[in-house]
Protein backbone atom coordinates (compact mmCIF):
# COMPACT_ATOMS: atom_id res chain seq x y z
CA UNK A 1 0.00 0.00 0.00
CA UNK A 2 2.67 2.38 1.17
CA UNK A 3 4.07 2.08 -2.10
CA UNK A 4 1.45 2.72 -3.89
CA UNK A 5 0.61 5.99 -2.26
CA UNK A 6 4.28 7.29 -3.18
CA UNK A 7 3.69 6.49 -6.95
CA UNK A 8 -0.34 8.38 -6.78
CA UNK A 9 1.79 11.14 -5.13
CA UNK A 10 4.63 11.53 -7.63
CA UNK A 11 2.04 11.72 -10.44
CA UNK A 12 -0.04 14.38 -9.08
CA UNK A 13 3.25 16.73 -8.62
CA UNK A 14 3.92 17.44 -12.39
CA UNK A 15 4.97 20.82 -13.35
CA UNK A 16 2.64 23.10 -13.69
CA UNK A 17 4.59 25.04 -16.49
CA UNK A 18 4.33 22.37 -18.88
CA UNK A 19 0.31 22.04 -18.78
CA UNK A 20 0.01 25.94 -19.71
CA UNK A 21 2.17 25.85 -22.51
CA UNK A 22 0.85 22.55 -23.84
CA UNK A 23 -2.46 24.42 -23.38
CA UNK A 24 -0.61 27.41 -25.20
CA UNK A 25 0.15 25.19 -27.91
CA UNK A 26 -3.04 24.10 -28.41
CA UNK A 27 -4.59 27.00 -28.66
CA UNK A 28 -2.35 28.57 -31.11
CA UNK A 29 -3.17 25.23 -33.34
CA UNK A 30 -6.26 25.73 -32.92
CA UNK A 31 -6.69 29.20 -33.86
CA UNK A 32 -4.19 27.97 -37.18
CA UNK A 33 -6.23 25.43 -38.34
CA UNK A 34 -9.80 26.15 -37.14
CA UNK A 35 -10.71 29.72 -36.81
CA UNK A 36 -8.49 31.80 -39.21
CA UNK A 37 -9.78 29.75 -42.70
CA UNK A 38 -13.37 29.92 -40.91
CA UNK A 39 -12.59 33.88 -40.90
CA UNK A 40 -11.01 34.65 -44.26
CA UNK A 41 -13.85 32.12 -45.81
CA UNK A 42 -16.16 34.83 -44.36
CA UNK A 43 -14.55 37.77 -45.32
CA UNK A 44 -14.00 36.42 -48.68
CA UNK A 45 -18.02 35.81 -48.81
CA UNK A 46 -18.62 39.30 -47.77
CA UNK A 47 -16.21 40.94 -50.63
CA UNK A 48 -17.65 38.30 -53.35
CA UNK A 49 -21.65 39.58 -52.16
CA UNK A 50 -20.73 43.30 -52.21
CA UNK A 51 -19.12 43.13 -55.80
CA UNK A 52 -22.50 41.71 -57.06
CA UNK A 53 -23.35 43.18 -60.48
CA UNK A 54 -26.28 43.17 -63.00
CA UNK A 55 -25.82 40.52 -65.50
CA UNK A 56 -23.58 38.22 -62.96
CA UNK A 57 -24.47 34.49 -62.90
CA UNK A 58 -24.43 33.16 -59.57
CA UNK A 59 -25.91 30.10 -57.54
CA UNK A 60 -27.91 30.67 -54.55
CA UNK A 61 -27.26 28.91 -51.34
CA UNK A 62 -29.87 26.49 -51.99
CA UNK A 63 -28.81 25.62 -55.36
CA UNK A 64 -30.63 27.90 -57.47
CA UNK A 65 -29.27 28.98 -60.75
CA UNK A 66 -30.22 32.34 -62.00
CA UNK A 67 -29.06 36.29 -63.52
CA UNK A 68 -28.73 39.21 -61.45
CA UNK A 69 -31.14 41.75 -62.86
CA UNK A 70 -31.26 44.04 -59.88
CA UNK A 71 -28.77 44.59 -56.72
CA UNK A 72 -30.38 46.79 -53.93
CA UNK A 73 -28.40 47.33 -50.38
CA UNK A 74 -29.76 44.19 -48.87
CA UNK A 75 -31.19 42.35 -51.68
CA UNK A 76 -31.08 41.34 -55.26
CA UNK A 77 -33.30 40.26 -58.02
CA UNK A 78 -32.45 36.88 -60.22
CA UNK A 79 -33.95 35.89 -63.42
CA UNK A 80 -34.36 32.34 -63.11
CA UNK A 81 -35.77 31.90 -66.22
CA UNK A 82 -37.81 33.14 -68.81
CA UNK A 83 -40.38 35.94 -67.53
CA UNK A 84 -39.40 33.81 -63.70
CA UNK A 85 -38.11 36.45 -61.54
CA UNK A 86 -37.14 36.16 -58.06
CA UNK A 87 -36.00 38.14 -54.83
CA UNK A 88 -33.01 36.59 -52.17
CA UNK A 89 -31.04 38.17 -49.54
CA UNK A 90 -27.45 39.10 -50.47
CA UNK A 91 -26.58 36.59 -47.76
CA UNK A 92 -28.16 33.55 -49.89
CA UNK A 93 -25.65 33.69 -52.75
CA UNK A 94 -23.60 31.59 -52.64
CA UNK A 95 -21.15 31.90 -55.14
CA UNK A 96 -20.55 32.90 -58.84
CA UNK A 97 -21.29 30.66 -61.78
CA UNK A 98 -20.07 32.74 -64.68
CA UNK A 99 -16.81 31.46 -65.09
CA UNK A 100 -18.08 27.62 -64.84
CA UNK A 101 -20.55 28.13 -67.33
CA UNK A 102 -18.22 29.71 -69.85
CA UNK A 103 -15.79 27.27 -69.64
CA UNK A 104 -19.00 24.83 -70.13
CA UNK A 105 -19.90 26.58 -73.37
CA UNK A 106 -16.06 26.85 -74.35
CA UNK A 107 -15.56 22.99 -74.23
CA UNK A 108 -19.19 22.52 -75.92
Amino acid sequence: MISANILLQAQGQENPISFWIMMGLLMVVFYFFMIRPQQKKAKDAKKFRESLQKGSKVVTIGGLHGKVLEVNDTTILLEVDSNVKLRFEKSAIAMDNSQQLNEVTAKG
